[in-house]
């Protein structure tokens, strides 16, 4: 008898073997086999220990862009209150007005900002939990978004003025439709496709770059929007009948310190996401944001 021949296997060990096979495509005898260098997340990574610099890094970008993004909200609410006449859905076009640049800000800015923060600064809980509470905040804020556009047109339809005639109306119309494309892209690519995890990891670690930078200029888009609806609205305050140059003066102030505001969160949270907010002899994996 020849010792070199292998013999075959009985015939349930076959059997077992294919069932174990497809269980764990890929894998040999479906062992799980440990991840490739280029694959590891993160969090696995044991040299990826943060230092005191980190953890003071991280805290200030974390109090300071919460400080800023509810603080360009109240701050807005506080001049639409007190030198735009307040705000509701009412048959006065200029208070129903007043509610555009309340909910622009609050869904595209406020809600739209600790969106992206919680995505890049969160490491508490599990990283699906993390894109569920992304996602919750964008959906959130479309609702803000909608009807801040119909305030807006409606109120220019009741005072017979042209729509989307201004910089201003244009940039909005495409921050939307650049927001609404992010979201149903993110929906798909990061959520649906996880039914298959493993076929669709090379596809979704492709749109990983490209839905970051798009969600980024996404967000200095609105912030420019923003600016821009401050600076038209303030011309018109300018040659606005039966105000007094002391309030006018004190507006003034006012939409300037949004328009400030409304920069320095673009800056925080751009250096949030660019940054690894990690020692740097840490290593950051591409996989960590899939």
């Amino acid at each position: 008898m020849d010792t070199n021949s292998v013999s075959p296997l009985p015939p349930m060990e076959e059997a077992m073997d294919r069932v174990s096979e497809k269980s764990h495509p890929g894998t040999p005898n479906g062992i799980e086999m440990p991840p490739p260098p280029d694959e590891k997340r993160y969090e696995e990574d044991p040299d990826n220990a943060w230092n005191c610099c980190s953890w003071c890094e991280y805290l200030l970008i974390v109090i300071l862009s919460t400080i800023l993004l509810v603080g360009v909200l109240v701050l807005t609410l506080f001049w639409v209150m007190f030198y735009r006449e307040g705000f509701a859905w009412s048959e006065s076009p200029k208070q129903q007005f007043n509610l555009h640049p309340i909910l622009m800000i609050a869904g595209f800015v406020t809600l739209s900002g600790f969106s992206i923060l919680i995505y890049r600064l969160c490491r508490c809980v599990k990283h699906i939990y993390v894109k569920l509470i992304h996602m919750f905040f964008h959906a959130v804020a479309i609702p803000c978004i909608a009807l801040g556009f119909l305030s807006v047109f409606d109120s220019h339809e009741a005072l017979q003025k042209v729509n989307f005639y201004s910089l201003h109306s244009w940039l909005g119309f495409v921050t939307m439709g650049m927001f609404v494309l992010q979201f149903v892209i993110g929906f798909f690519s990061f959520l649906v496709m996880l039914c298959c995890e493993n076929k669709t990891y090379s596809c979704r670690s492709a749109m990983v770059p490209i839905h970051a930078s798009l969600g980024l200029a996404n967000f200095w888009l609105a912030i420019a929007t923003s600016v821009t609806g401050l600076i038209e609205k303030e011309r018109e305050t300018v040659n606005e009948a039966g105000v007094s140059q002391e309030n006018k003066l004190i507006e003034h102030y006012i939409t300037s310190a949004i328009g400030v505001a409304l920069i320095f969160i673009g800056i925080i949270v751009t250096f949030a996401v660019r940054r690894s907010n990690a020692p740097a002899s840490a290593k950051v994996y591409v996989t960590e944001r899939i």
